[in-house]
């Protein structure tokens, strides 16, 4: 909501070829308790004007020489493209109402002036700009947080995954269907990815083991299992994996980290 205050101390900029218009908008504006007012009896200043300022309200003219009311809209449009054009027209025309507002303008008021209703219009229209520009700079700080903590999301799995090559010897990501998506360190190395006579050399109770914990998608930790070496050597492996999750929490894959632990094995 907008307090009292933020409507009052909105800009507003009066273009009247007139004198005496611009001087009664004034004072009306002025009785009303708004405080900052500007003034021009010069069209082709307007989007000069607009373009330093950045009016809240402009309280346009149609019918002035050399330039009307319609020629400034359409200079104003482009300062204001795809956003909100802040006039209200004045008018003793009311076959000029309707193209007015398909030029741009947001409102209207006749002349001659009904104090009340030019009072009540200025407002109402100040109360909307002031909403819609409050709304524009939210989404933009919103749209700033989010791209913020986006870097901060990137920087933070960059540190996991240095810590995770540092402290093993692989890391690997598989999505549902058990294909490794992604992975660091020599994964097809150690685990023989690409041998035919590879299925046959792991431990079978330990591979089924570890293939119904991942069926069951629960976390393990540390879960050792081996395979037997062309040479006749065992070797040991030691796994630690989690279940990954979308926002739906719809099962995606796993992910994890690996060493070799064989030497280890050796010596106990």
């Amino acid at each position: 909501m907008l307090q009292a205050t933020e409507i009052l101390n909105a800009s507003i900029l009066i273009v009247d070829d007139q004198e005496a218009n611009v001087m009664l908008l004034e004072q009306v504006l002025r009785n009303a308790g708004y405080t900052r007012i500007t003034s021009t009896m010069d069209p082709q200043a307007v989007r000069a004007l607009h373009q330093q300022h950045r009016y809240d309200l402009i309280l346009l003219d149609l019918q002035m020489p050399e330039m009307d009311g319609f020629e400034v809209m359409e200079g104003l449009r482009d300062l204001e493209a795809g956003s909100y054009l802040p006039v209200l027209v004045i008018t003793a025309q009311p076959g000029h109402k309707l193209r007015a507002l398909q030029a741009g303008a947001k409102d209207f008021v006749a002349k001659p002036f009904d104090l009340v209703e030019v009072k009540t219009r200025i407002h109402n229209m100040l109360e909307v700009r002031l909403l819609h520009r409050k709304l524009a700079d939210y989404n933009k700080s919103l749209e700033q947080a989010v791209q913020e903590r986006t870097a901060e999301l990137r920087e933070s799995e960059a540190r996991f995954q240095r810590f995770t090559e540092l402290s093993s010897d692989w890391y690997w990501e598989q999505d549902a269907d058990g294909n490794l998506t992604r992975f660091s360190g020599p994964v097809a190395e150690m685990l023989g990815i690409g041998s035919e006579d590879e299925p046959q050399r792991w431990n079978a109770a330990e591979r089924a083991l570890l293939d119904e914990k991942i069926a069951a998608r629960v976390p393990f930790l540390d879960f050792i299992y081996s395979r037997q070496n062309l040479d006749g050597s065992m070797q040991y492996l030691q796994v630690s994996g989690e279940p990954m999750f979308d926002q739906g929490s719809r099962f995606v894959g796993y992910r994890g980290i690996g060493l070799d632990i064989t030497a280890r094995q050796q010596k106990s």
